[in-house]
């Protein structure tokens, strides 16, 4: 190892002795009961509960497959990406934060997403915990594994190490640390990484854009490419049958821009659906101390996000310009980010900035692997199968599947050419379509019932992988993002099937009347 890497080593190493810190120092609450375990006895502030839930939201795609995305391909995906998910925060904040806050506590004091949904529609057969506990499970791994490919790809580039050695480091770290401190830790540690993830972006941003020679030079580097710094074309980079981008004279080649048509905007707009139905974000509008310190929860969350996605799509750019042949296929596009912080910091400095990528990585990773665990051994193995369960049988459980989850997820990571950005977009897709309509029509119409519920995460979810795996490879019109025709056909499911079959029993309205004024 050089001796820049062994300094690089040194940051990163002392940060995650910080977060194993904080992970001890809440383990003993959080292992007082489930509800501490999982929900933290509803205590955010609202900064924690912002900052939390806008890390573990963007996880390491963030500072690797969004840039990697725009130094590929240029302005066009990204940006309209981004967009999206920017509106889609600030609408997720305004409408569905406080009624869930208040509905949460009203539907049984849920503590969990399955368990809200069942409350919520006042289940005696499980049918609805058990779906979404199952879908929880499934999507997540997929979502884990991204970190983890995260982490990967992280350690190798900056160690010249093995991928798979170092992506099972990543997943042995995030395991222990989730292991120990459940909901509060993840949160009070996800309020640190948010602040480090942000300035990481700005710093290798504002860095790179010196080193390329400043803002007019980064623009005339690439401003030539065809497509790279439109809204409506998008760059064609001319590759081999391998997949590499082909560099001639040390430069690389790109064919003729192609179009970009409003449809693809649509398309990646709708990332932005997505938040409606994320288990991550969700649990943090549920966690908070009290409803009322949600509207500075959502200025804070938004301004956050705004800051960190420009400066994403903006490293991208500045990276083509400063490094154009430094990566030749999309995959390996994704080290941009680590690759300038190595290149123009000091090691222990840029060590610190890496640890921004591994804060965006651990902070969405341990929410992943908690939620996923919870809808297990709290949904499943207490809520269906041994409803007798006690506390400390289901923390035993929890700590089991979440063991066995991250090996899944291993599993799925275990191949390096792995593109972050696509592994998220499927989860992601799959969270948005089956939990999103629902929860909006759960919150919002009373007139939906448990038959229409059911129907709308089963064809939410089912469509997420009919149109991903049979109709995107079609083309043209039906390549689209998988997330929103899946939407689409479960906002329809749910209405149809709601109207169709017998109309809540005037206990469920009278508790949806209640969470709209409840006071908590």
């Amino acid at each position: 190892m050089s001796t820049s890497s062994a300094q690089m080593l040194i940051s990163m190493v002392l940060y995650m002795c910080v977060v194993i810190g904080i992970g001890v120092y809440f383990a003993k609450r959080a292992n007082q009961n489930s509800d501490n375990y999982y929900l933290g006895g509803r205590s955010l502030g609202p900064w924690v509960a912002a900052f939390s839930a806008e890390a573990s939201d963007m996880s390491g795609w963030l500072l690797m497959g969004l840039p990697g995305l725009a130094y590929w391909c240029g302005l066009a995906d990204a940006f309209w990406t981004a967009i999206g998910l920017a509106i889609g925060t600030y609408i997720n904040w305004l409408l569905v934060a406080k009624r869930l806050r208040r509905y949460s506590h009203v539907a049984g004091n849920s503590i969990t997403l399955p368990e809200f949904f069942s409350n919520r529609f006042h289940e005696t057969k499980k049918v609805i915990l058990t779906i979404s506990s199952l879908f929880i499970l499934i999507f997540f791994c997929v979502y884990a594994a991204s970190c983890f490919v995260t982490c990967g790809k992280l350690f190798s580039s900056i160690f010249g190490a093995p991928y798979i050695p170092m992506m099972l480091c990543g997943v042995a770290f995030v395991v222990i640390y989730t292991f120990l401190g459940g909901f509060l830790a993840e949160s009070a540690s996800d309020f640190m990484q948010a602040i480090i993830m942000v300035f990481a972006l700005l710093v290798v941003l504002v860095s790179g854009t010196i080193a390329a020679g400043g803002i007019g030079e980064v623009f005339e580097n690439i401003k030539n490419i065809p497509g790279f710094l439109e809204f409506f074309n998008i760059a064609s980079p001319a590759v081999t049958e391998a997949g590499e981008q082909v560099v001639e004279n040390g430069a690389p080649l790109f064919n003729e821009a192609l179009p970009y048509p409003l449809l693809s905007v649509a398309s990646m707009l709708a990332w932005g659906l997505g938040y409606f139905g994320m288990p991550q974000v969700l649990l943090r509008f549920m966690a908070i101390r009290r409803s009322d310190e949600l509207t500075k929860s959502r200025r804070v969350a938004t301004v956050w996000v705004l800051i960190s996605l420009l400066a994403a799509v903006t490293i991208g750019l500045v990276g083509r310009a400063f490094a154009p042949t430094a990566f030749v296929t999309k995959s390996s596009a994704e080290n941009i980010f680590s690759y300038l912080a190595s290149m123009l910091m000091h090691p222990l400095f840029a060590g610190l900035i890496m640890a921004g990528i591994l804060a965006a990585t651990i902070s969405s990773s341990d929410s992943y692997l908690l939620i996923a665990s919870s809808a297990f051994s709290k949904n499943l193995f207490q809520g269906v199968f041994h409803t007798k369960a006690n506390d400390k049988q289901v923390m035993v459980v929890s700590r089991v599947t979440l063991i066995v989850i991250a090996l899944i997820g291993s599993l799925i990571a275990l191949d390096e050419n792995s593109v972050i950005f696509t592994i998220v977009s499927f989860a992601w897709a799959g969270f948005g379509a089956t939990f999103g309509p629902l929860m909006l029509f759960s919150l919002f119409w009373k007139r939906t019932t448990r038959a229409g519920a059911i129907a709308g995460m089963l064809s939410g979810g089912a469509m997420v992988f009919i149109w991903n795996y049979l109709v995107k490879p079609l083309g043209g019109m039906f390549g689209i993002y998988e997330l929103l025709p899946a939407f689409i056909v479960s906002c329809i499911f749910i209405v149809v099937v709601s109207l169709i079959t017998k109309a809540p029993s005037k206990e469920i309205l009278d508790e949806f009347e209640l969470a709209k004024t409840f006071e908590c």
